[in-house]
C-alpha cells in the first residue's frame, strides 16, 4: 500500500528555474500515477499545483512563508502540524532541507554536492546553509534521493552517508514544454531576443560561478571571432554577475553576446530548438536539467565530462573540458560541421525519450514505500 505523502513544494522561488521544475514535473506525474498525494505550497501558486495534481490535496501555507527565513522556521513548526492535519505518513522535503521533530519519516532529495566540492563557486553564505541542510538531511532523514548516480556516490565519498537509505531518481522533461519546435516557435523566440533570425549559441540557467559562463564567453570569441558573420551568443538566465560582466567588457565589437534575463516557459522550446549549439560547459551538476531539455528540443549540445553530465548525455552530445580554450576548440568543430550538429540532435531527442517524469514518479515512490515502511 503506497503511503500518503506530503510533498513540500513552499520552498518554489519565483523564477522556477531547473530546481523547481523538478518539483513541478514530479508531482504532476505522481497525480498521473495515483499517489495518496498533499502538496503544500505559497499560496500564490495554489491554483496551479491544483491544474498539475487535481487529485491531490493542496494546502496553502500562510502568507508570511513568501519570506526566506520565515519559511524555513516554519517548515520546523507548521508543516509538521499539516502533514499530520492532512494524515500524511511521508514527508518529502524536495529542496534539502528538512524538518525536524515532525515524528513522521521524511524523505530528503539533496541535488548536488558541489556545496561541498565546488565551495569557492557558491556565495559563501548560501553554500554554508546548504552545506548544513545536506548535514542535517543524510542525518535524520529516512531516505536521501539524489537526481544521479554521480550524486549518489559523491553523498557518500564526500558525507560518508549510508548507501543503503540512498535512493537514485533521474529527473524527467517534459515533452509540452520541451519539444522539438516548429518554424514558428524558432521565429517567435528569435524575434523576441532581437536576433531577426540571426544564428546563435544558446546557454540556459543561472550565471552562477559554477556554470562557467566567462569561459564559455571567451571560448565562444576564440571560435567566432575571425568569422566574417559570427553568430551570437545568448545568456538565458539571471542577468547580472561580476564575473560574467568582466568577461563580457573584454567582447570585441564584432562578436554580439545578449543577457535577455530569464525567458517565459512558452519560448524555451524555440530558443533552445533554434540554435546552432546549446552550451553548457559546467563545472559540475547533480543532474544537469537543462541538458536533458535541450537534447529534447533538438539543439545540439556541448557540455563537459563532469559529475552527472555523462549519465545525461551519454554519446548524443558533445564533450569539452571547461577552459576556454577547449571550448573553443569544440565550439569550432561543431560550428563548422553541419553533419556533426544534424547527428548529435537526432542523438539527443532518441535518448531524451528516455528520461520521463513517470520514471522518475515510480522511483519516488519506491523511496515513500521504504521510508514507510
Amino acid at each position: 500500500m503506497t503511503p500518503r505523502v506530503l510533498v513540500d513544494a513552499a520552498a518554489v522561488p519565483a523564477d522556477r528555474g531547473a530546481l523547481i521544475r523538478y518539483v513541478d514535473g514530479l508531482v504532476a506525474a505522481l497525480d498521473r500515477a495515483g499517489a495518496d498525494l498533499a502538496v503544500v505550497c505559497q499560496r500564490a501558486d495554489a491554483e496551479r499545483y491544483a491544474g498539475l495534481a487535481p487529485s491531490a490535496r493542496i494546502v496553502p501555507g500562510p502568507h508570511g512563508i513568501t519570506n526566506r527565513a520565515a519559511r524555513l522556521a516554519w517548515e520546523q513548526t507548521g508543516l509538521p502540524l499539516l502533514a499530520r492535519q492532512a494524515g500524511a505518513q511521508v514527508i518529502h522535503a524536495p529542496y534539502y532541507s528538512i524538518p525536524l521533530g515532525s515524528g513522521l519519516p521524511t524523505v530528503a532529495t539533496v541535488h548536488d554536492l558541489t556545496w561541498f566540492t565546488e565551495s569557492t563557486q557558491h556565495n559563501a553564505v548560501k553554500a554554508s546553509f546548504f552545506r548544513s541542510a545536506t548535514r542535517t538531511a543524510v542525518r535524520h532523514a529516512s531516505r536521501v534521493i539524489v537526481p544521479s548516480k554521480a550524486t549518489r556516490d559523491e553523498l557518500i565519498r564526500v558525507l560518508a552517508a549510508d548507501p543503503t537509505r540512498i535512493d537514485v531518481a533521474y529527473h524527467g522533461v517534459d515533452p509540452v514544454l520541451f519539444h522539438r519546435p516548429s518554424e514558428r516557435e524558432i521565429k517567435h523566440a528569435s524575434d523576441r531576443l532581437g536576433l531577426r533570425g540571426t544564428p546563435y549559441v544558446a546557454f540556459l540557467g543561472p550565471l552562477e560561478p559554477r556554470k562557467n559562463v566567462p569561459n564559455l564567453i571567451r571560448g565562444f570569441v576564440r571560435a567566432v571571432q575571425d568569422l566574417a558573420e559570427p553568430p551570437a551568443l545568448v545568456l538565458a538566465g539571471s542577468i547580472r554577475d561580476a564575473d560574467v560582466d568582466a568577461a563580457v567588457s573584454e567582447v570585441p565589437s564584432t562578436v554580439r553576446v545578449l543577457r535577455p534575463g530569464f525567458l517565459a516557459f512558452t519560448d524555451l522550446s524555440g530558443f533552445l530548438g533554434g540554435a546552432l549549439v546549446a552550451a553548457f560547459p559546467s563545472r559540475g551538476e547533480g543532474f544537469g536539467l537543462p541538458v536533458l531539455e535541450a537534447m529534447a528540443c533538438g539543439a545540439p549540445v556541448l557540455t563537459t565530462h563532469r559529475t552527472s553530465l555523462p549519465e545525461v548525455g551519454g554519446d548524443a552530445v558533445a564533450y569539452t573540458e571547461p577552459d576556454d580554450v577547449s571550448i573553443a576548440d569544440a565550439l569550432r568543430a561543431l560550428l563548422s560541421s553541419s553533419e556533426r550538429r544534424q547527428a548529435l540532435s537526432a542523438a539527443g531527442m532518441a535518448r531524451a525519450r528516455e528520461f520521463t517524469w513517470e520514471a522518475s514518479a515510480e522511483a519516488h515512490l519506491l523511496s515513500y514505500q521504504r521510508a514507510a515502511e
